[in-house]
C-alpha cells in the first residue's frame, strides 16, 4: 500500500513516487486520520486561537468524511454541523446528515436559507435568463446545466448545455449561449454564498472556525464558487482525490447509504450528478489519469496501465490542463498594490 505523505502533502505540493499502477492512489487511511486530525488541531487552536470547528454538512460523501475527521480532532463536544438547505436541496440529504449526526454524536443546527436567496434574487434571476433560451419554462419545471459527457470518447469542449424538464417529465436541451450561462451560474452562485455566511454567523457566534469540505478535483479543477464553498479557515480533504476520500469514508466508518450515493451537485432543481455536471469522466479512471498527468506519466505508459488508447489519455490529460487555465481566476489571491 502506497502511502499518502510520499505522494500529496497537506501543502500541495508532489513528490518523486514509484512507477505509475492501478494502485498508485491506495492510501495508508488511519496514518492519514491521524495527520488529518493533527493539522486541523494546530490550525484551529495554534494558528487562529479557535475553541472549535463548525461543518456545513449536505449528505454527501465530502462533507460526511470531513466532519467525520474534525470531530476525531476536536471531539463531538466541539464541533457543529450545519445543514443548510433551501426550497431546491433533495429531501433525502436531511435524512442522511441527521444519521451522520447521531452516529458521531454531534449537534445538528439545521437552517432553511430560502428567504435569503429569494431575497438576493437567485430564483428570479436564474429562471429569467432560462426563459431566454426556453421561453416556455416557468417555476413547475426543473432545470440543470451540464458539460458533455464521454470525454475519453468524444474530444468535445466544455461547453455547457441547459436541460429543463416539464411537469410531464418531458426533458429539453439546448445548448446554452454565453450570456445566459454567465447569468445562470451568477444567479446559482448564490446558494454557495449564502451558505457560506451562514456558516460564519455560526462559527463566529461560538469563536470557531469553519473547516472546508473541498477535495482535491473540486479545488484544482474549480468546481467550488470562489468566496462561497471556497471558503474555509482550515481545509481538511483538499489534497485528498475522489477515490481517496471514500477510501477514508470506509475507514471512518461513514454510513454505507452516504458511501453508496452517487455524487451530486444539489445546486440545480434537476438532479444532476458531479461526473454530469463538470467532470466527464468517473472518478475511478479520471483521478488515476489526473494523477498520472501530475507525476508526468507519459500518455503511453497511462494507456497501457489504464487499459485505454494513448488518444483517449490525451484527451483526458488536455481537459485537466483546459479545466485548470479556465480557473486560475478562482484560486487566485487577492491583487494588492
Amino acid at each position: 500500500m502506497t502511502n499518502l505523505t510520499t505522494q500529496t502533502p497537506l501543502n500541495g505540493s508532489v513528490t518523486a513516487l514509484a512507477p505509475f499502477h492501478r494502485g498508485s492512489l491506495l492510501i495508508d487511511p488511519a496514518h492519514e486520520t491521524e495527520r488529518i486530525s493533527a493539522h486541523l488541531r494546530h490550525g484551529v487552536l495554534d494558528t487562529f486561537g479557535r475553541k472549535g470547528a463548525v461543518v456545513a454538512v449536505s449528505g454527501g460523501i465530502d462533507s460526511a468524511v470531513t466532519l467525520a475527521l474534525t470531530t476525531r480532532a476536536f471531539g463531538g463536544d466541539r464541533v457543529v454541523a450545519l445543514l443548510l438547505q433551501e426550497k431546491e436541496s433533495s429531501p433525502e440529504n436531511a435524512a442522511f446528515v441527521r444519521t451522520l449526526a447521531r452516529q458521531l454524536t454531534v449537534p445538528l443546527i439545521a437552517e432553511d436559507i430560502t428567504g435569503a436567496l429569494e431575497g438576493f434574487g437567485c430564483y428570479r434571476r436564474r429562471d429569467e435568463a432560462i426563459q431566454r433560451v426556453f421561453p416556455e419554462y416557468d417555476s413547475t419545471y426543473l432545470s440543470k446545466i451540464s458539460l458533455p459527457g464521454d470525454l475519453l470518447n468524444r474530444g468535445s469542449l466544455n461547453l455547457f448545455s441547459l436541460t429543463i424538464i416539464s411537469p410531464e417529465g418531458e426533458a429539453q436541451t439546448k445548448r446554452l449561449p454565453l450570456a445566459a450561462y454567465l447569468e445562470i451560474v451568477a444567479a446559482t452562485n448564490f446558494k454557495q454564498r449564502a451558505r457560506m455566511a451562514m456558516l460564519y454567523h455560526h462559527a463566529e457566534r461560538r469563536n470557531y472556525a469553519v473547516i472546508g469540505t473541498a477535495n482535491k478535483n473540486e479545488r484544482d479543477q474549480g468546481f467550488f464558487v470562489k468566496y462561497g464553498d471556497g471558503g474555509a479557515d482550515v481545509d481538511a480533504i483538499v489534497h485528498l482525490y475522489k477515490t481517496q476520500v471514500y477510501q477514508l469514508a470506509e475507514y471512518l466508518e461513514v454510513p454505507e447509504a452516504i458511501r453508496r450515493r452517487p455524487p451530486t451537485t444539489d445546486t440545480y432543481s434537476a438532479p444532476s450528478t458531479e461526473e454530469e455536471f463538470f467532470f466527464r469522466m468517473p472518478f475511478e479512471t479520471m483521478d488515476l489519469l489526473w494523477y498520472a498527468q501530475e507525476h508526468l506519466v507519459p500518455a503511453e505508459e497511462a494507456a497501457r496501465v489504464m487499459e485505454l488508447s494513448v488518444a483517449q489519455v490525451e484527451r483526458a490529460y488536455r481537459d485537466f490542463e483546459q479545466k485548470r487555465r479556465a480557473t486560475e481566476y478562482l484560486r487566485s489571491r487577492i491583487l494588492t498594490v
